[in-house]
């Protein structure tokens, strides 16, 4: 996009300016022709014929005759080669003698002011006007006036360079621009599909699990309960995915309601496979949020400490306290290093053996911070990670100081 935007700029420039600099030349060359040709006809009707002889006196004090760079008079009679008379500067400065009679035959034969580019025998480049002098009836003399053509060339070729570094400056500006305008009008489409990548590794985070599980009841001849069971699970797990994409793309907003944190903490850890070494202890909490994420969130953070905080079956002990959740594994600890390192999209543990890739605990974060919260890890007393999931005190009350609100409203 950056190169289509400069070259189109480029191919825009280049014409403007090849219109601009043939338009100058024009100018400069109707100008020239205008300056000689208007000199040349003064001067002609400066001087004159009487009785056969060509008076030139004026020539000496007329400004047209001094302001001239090159200055003759060309004189003939009837079927005669011209004579030269009043040359100024010098001989050398004139055309050629061929030169010359070809000027003459020309305004014989126009009758009327001529203009023609010869150069001086010199070398000089010239733009010459020859005006007639009428003697009666006839052309008896003509009055030679040559200018530099280099004078206006030279000009003119400033501008060209000018236009030349004002073109390549525009250029390159122009591209700079659509560097930038390119890389902003690509941005968002770069940024949906980094978090549509996003969505599609936490959606297989999310589900790998249930489904190997509901995998292992349906090949083990299971009930039906615990098949439902894990299916209404799965159903809650994509509507969060789905809540979640949503309100990350600007979809729609998170809409916080009032809910009973304990009891949604209680029925997130009995829906995950494995709880018989998790324990809950909670106290009534009612809090401001999302329930679809905030399950979700905690979710993470039990299977996370399942998953890295000690051996297979290892404790993991979960508390609900006013604006605060825990999650406490016994398992070796995270480095302190390594603590903001395990938040980060695609990490889901410690560097070292117990490491992995995921989106686990960068969703509680981003639960967290949605809710004007935070999350982060600490070392447990005793040994083992503890896991917070906090929220803010305002937005957080037990239920014993709001006895007087109709709790059977409160959703979970």
């Amino acid at each position: 996009m950056t190169l289509l935007f400069a070259s189109t700029t480029a191919a825009c420039l280049v014409v403007l300016a090849a219109v601009a600099v043939r338009i100058d030349a024009e100018s400069r060359r109707s100008g020239l022709d205008h300056e000689v040709g208007s000199r040349a006809s003064g001067l002609s009707r400066a001087v004159w014929f009487d009785a056969g002889v060509l008076h030139l006196e004026p020539l000496s004090e007329d400004e047209l005759a001094r302001g001239a760079q090159v200055l003759a008079v060309l004189q003939a009679a009837p079927g005669k080669p011209p004579s030269l008379r009043n040359v100024e500067p010098a001989r050398s400065a004139l055309p050629g003698q061929d030169r010359l009679g070809r000027i003459w035959r020309s305004v014989l034969e126009e009758q009327e002011t001529v203009q023609v580019s010869a150069p001086s025998e010199t070398g000089g480049r010239l733009r010459w006007a020859a005006a007639p002098v009428w003697d009666d009836d006839r052309i008896g003399a003509a009055v030679l006036v040559g200018t530099e053509i280099a004078r206006g060339e030279r000009d003119h070729d400033v501008l060209v360079r000018w236009l030349a570094v004002g073109c390549t400056a525009l250029v390159c500006c122009a591209a700079a621009v659509g560097h930038l305008l390119s890389g902003r009008a690509m941005r968002p489409a770069l940024v949906g599909l980094e978090q549509q990548e996003q969505f599609l590794a936490e959606a297989a985070h999310e589900l790998r699990t249930p489904l190997t599980t509901l995998r292992l009841v349906v090949e083990r001849g299971g009930t039906s309960d615990e098949a439902l069971r894990l299916v209404d699970r799965l159903s809650r797990l994509v509507t969060g995915l789905l809540a979640r994409a949503r309100t990350e793309t600007g979809a729609q907003r998170a809409e916080l309601v009032p809910l009973r944190l304990d009891q949604l903490v209680e029925t997130t850890v009995e829906e995950l496979p494995g709880q018989d070494n998790v324990t809950v202890n909670s106290e009534p909490v009612v809090v401001l949020g999302d329930p679809d994420l905030l399950a979700q969130a905690v979710r993470n953070l039990v299977e996370n400490a399942q998953r890295h905080g000690g051996p297979p079956g290892s404790p993991v002990e979960v508390t609900v306290a006013p604006g605060l959740v825990t999650v406490r594994d016994h398992g070796a600890g995270v480095p302190l290093a390594d603590r903001e390192r395990v938040f980060a999209r695609g990490v889901t543990g410690a560097s070292g053996a117990g490491s992995g890739t995921g989106a686990g605990l960068a969703i509680v974060r981003w639960v967290a911070e949605l809710h004007h919260g935070s999350a982060r890890l600490t070392d447990a007393p005793g040994g083992g990670s503890l896991a917070e999931l906090r929220l803010p005190k305002d937005r957080a009350r037990t239920s014993s100081s709001s006895s007087h609100e109709d709790l059977g409203t409160v959703g979970t």
